[in-house]
């Protein structure tokens, strides 16, 4: 009797020690994979400063780096990464065209992207853009903003030449006169204002869906206790950010190799009072999405309202977000 309250005691001990702030590590898969990117500055943090190798120190953390929303996506879809760092409207995207993914955290609202020209272009407005040559990177908010913006002076994809490039290639082009112009992405855009004047023809906030972390909705059935530490991880970073703002601009500039000044002016237009996904995220989404229903980029008859409900899922933030 005395060996089987003593075993039972132990077992006891066990589980109590595997939780911490709620969650069950014996829950969480041996291996996480998440994505890192330049667009998302919080993932920086959480990649340097090792908060979750410290928090799951029994789960192998493996890193991915994304160059965009449309590789994150692909990394997720292809199970490279758990956790995709993307554009909202990207995510919403992949979602109406039946990839069952779920939006489970806001990361920031940035002005990340903007219709870019050389310091020396003749083009002055979004009606000069008709029958020339834009780069931008297919299934990325700024190829979505791009079409947004054409569509306020009703202009439409067929009126221009649609370059499909990644940004970084993009932002070559644009330095080497191959375009007229460049759906930007910082740091690639504020790299291009600071170091060869390039101008932002055209740009609006309300175009910039929200920067999201998105997983697979099997992992998210299978492994909420993941998501949850993963998110925990991710708040821990973005009030880092915002109570060391120089600190997060130098680790942005040594980790894109650009100067100091292009990352502080990409971190001046991002806003990280977000976390939680809410009725003014769907909202906001579900506004924007019509232009993917208008320009045929969704299956037909999808409900892009819709999709964009079933995508957005709070209920892991709300439990680790601190009130």
């Amino acid at each position: 009797m005395k060996k089987i309250l003593i075993s039972t005691r132990l077992v006891v001990l066990t589980v109590s020690s595997s939780l911490i702030s709620g969650i069950t590590f014996a829950a969480i898969p041996a291996e996480l994979k998440l994505d890192y990117a330049y667009y998302a500055p919080t993932s920086l943090v959480l990649k340097e400063q090792k908060l979750l190798e410290k928090a799951l120190p029994k789960t192998q953390i493996k890193w991915v780096f994304s160059q965009g929303s449309n590789r994150s996506l692909e990394y997720l879809n292809s199970g490279s990464v758990d956790f995709a760092s993307t554009a909202g409207l990207a995510a919403v995207l992949s979602r109406a065209n039946g990839s069952p993914i779920k939006t489970v955290y806001i990361q920031s609202q940035p002005e990340w992207t903007a219709l870019v020209v050389a310091k020396d272009s003749p083009i002055k407005s979004l009606k000069d853009l008709k029958g020339k040559k834009i780069a931008a990177t297919k299934g990325t908010d700024p190829f979505l903003f791009t079409l947004q913006a054409l569509d306020t002076v009703g202009l439409s994809k067929g009126d221009v030449q649609l370059v499909h490039l990644q940004h970084p290639d993009g932002k070559t082009a644009l330095e080497r006169k191959q375009i007229d112009a460049w759906a930007g992405l910082d740091p690639l855009m504020a790299s291009a204002q600071v170091q060869s004047g390039a101008k932002l023809l055209y740009r609006n906030v309300g175009f910039n869906s929200y920067s999201v972390l998105s997983v697979k909705e099997n992992f998210a059935k299978q492994s909420p206790e993941a998501i949850e530490a993963v998110l925990k991880a991710y708040e821990q970073a973005r009030q880092w950010a915002k109570a060391n703002p120089d600190k997060l601009a130098e680790l942005l500039a040594r980790e894109t190799k650009l100067p100091l000044n292009v990352a502080k002016l990409q971190l001046s237009r991002t806003n990280l009072d977000q976390n939680i996904p809410t009725a003014k995220h769907i909202k906001a989404l579900q506004k924007a999405g019509t232009i993917l229903t208008e320009e045929n980029l969704v299956r037909k008859g999808t409900n892009v309202n819709q999709v964009v409900s079933q995508l957005l899922d709070a209920k892991y933030a709300q439990k680790v977000v601190s009130k």
